[in-house]
């Protein structure tokens, strides 16, 4: 994964990352916790709900997928980098600002469909565990989760025909970058919907440029 050129300091950097997936691996079984490339498009879900989720409500369908039953006492450090994440991500939806999805380059034959369906299947979790965002009207929301859900099995959509119908309309992305950006634009614009920026008052001298979102430099990829 490539880093970003300016880090925020809760970013977590290739340590980090190897230390939180060893201690999602750690957790006993049978809880089947998410990777961190789930995790990472989990947390997004988590953040585009338009009412904040708190960690109790985020954090037990991390750490198992079935919703079993979590131990009395989590890992502290585990806790503490999921937190780190969040808050990263969080920043960078309120600042509308581009940011590097965990997403791991698999074999030379992988599609990039493939390479980002683990991040994609983190965000469609969040969705059926949070469903807020889903409550929101359809019509702004259908263009930014087709480009998510291309990429995932038709057969896992059901009851969503005009979801459907909208993903057919769409090219799969060419190469990996193209696949990369595409993520990180559909949340951002989800997150135009979800979490509106507040209108800002007027600012002098006149014709002063706006904020606007950054492009990426990088793409996010191992």
């Amino acid at each position: 994964m490539s880093a970003p050129q300016h880090r925020a300091p809760e970013a977590l950097n290739e340590a980090d990352l190897e230390r939180l997936q060893a201690l999602l691996d750690a957790l006993p079984a049978p809880l089947e916790p998410l990777d961190v490339s789930m995790a990472d498009g989990y947390l997004c879900g988590v953040l585009l709900q338009p009412e904040a989720v708190p960690l109790e409500r985020w954090l037990p369908p991390l750490l198992d997928s079935e919703g079993r039953p979590l131990p009395a006492r989590i890992d502290d450090e585990l806790v503490a980098l999921l937190r780190r994440r969040h808050k990263e991500l969080n920043m960078a939806l309120i600042g509308r600002q581009w940011f590097d999805p965990w997403v791991f380059e698999l074999d030379e034959d992988a599609s990039p469909s493939e390479t980002v369906l683990p991040w994609v299947a983190g965000f469609a979790h969040a969705l059926d565990a949070h469903p807020g965002l889903m409550k929101l009207p359809e019509e702004p929301l259908l263009e930014p989760l087709a480009a998510l859900y291309l990429h995932l099995d038709p057969d896992d959509l059901e009851d969503a025909d005009t979801l459907l119908e909208e993903i057919e309309s769409l090219e799969p992305p060419s190469d990996l970058e193209e696949a990369v950006e595409g993520l990180v634009s559909a949340v951002l614009m989800l997150a135009d919907v979800s979490r509106p920026l507040k209108p800002q008052p007027a600012q002098k001298p006149a014709g002063r440029a706006g904020p606007a979102r950054s492009r990426p430099k990088q793409t996010g990829r191992r």
